[in-house]
């Protein structure tokens, strides 16, 4: 092949992948995404997880979410949770002291997540497992 085909189908390649990301763009930019945030005390499937965030109690100390899950043999409760308080997302404060909390596959386990503190402001609860998110607030 001769040094003008090649160049030649190259721009013509860059230009095919321009227009599909430009397209892509379109796509993106006019798509409708709505954030839906639960009750608390709405269950949630995520995978093979069924989760409900029972009460959300903001202490001096420290905000303590209390949570219902059951579906996975062994899993550690305290993944995958998710504390968004005053503009900042924090990960569960899990200590020597605090009771840990295991999952059953049939029956409901409840598990008390520690936060940091976050008093006097509003708080959203996030739970992530399997490609899917959920969010309660009270």
């Amino acid at each position: 092949m001769s040094t003008r085909k090649l160049i030649l189908t190259a721009l013509v390649c860059g230009l095919a992948i321009m227009l599909a990301g430009g397209f892509k763009l379109f796509q993106v930019a006019t798509e409708d995404v709505e954030a839906v945030v639960n009750d608390i005390g709405t269950e949630q499937v995520l995978g093979d997880m069924l989760v409900t965030v029972v009460s959300i109690d903001q202490k001096q100390d420290g905000t303590f979410v209390t949570v219902s899950m059951r579906g996975v043999e062994g899993a550690n409760g305290f993944e995958g949770w998710k504390l968004l308080a005053n503009g900042e997302l924090s990960d569960p404060v899990v200590g020597a002291d605090t009771e840990p909390c295991t999952t059953k596959v049939a029956q409901f386990v409840k598990c008390v997540v520690p936060f940091v503190a976050s008093s006097g402001s509003t708080v959203t609860v996030a739970y992530q497992r399997a490609d899917a998110q959920s969010q309660w607030a009270p």
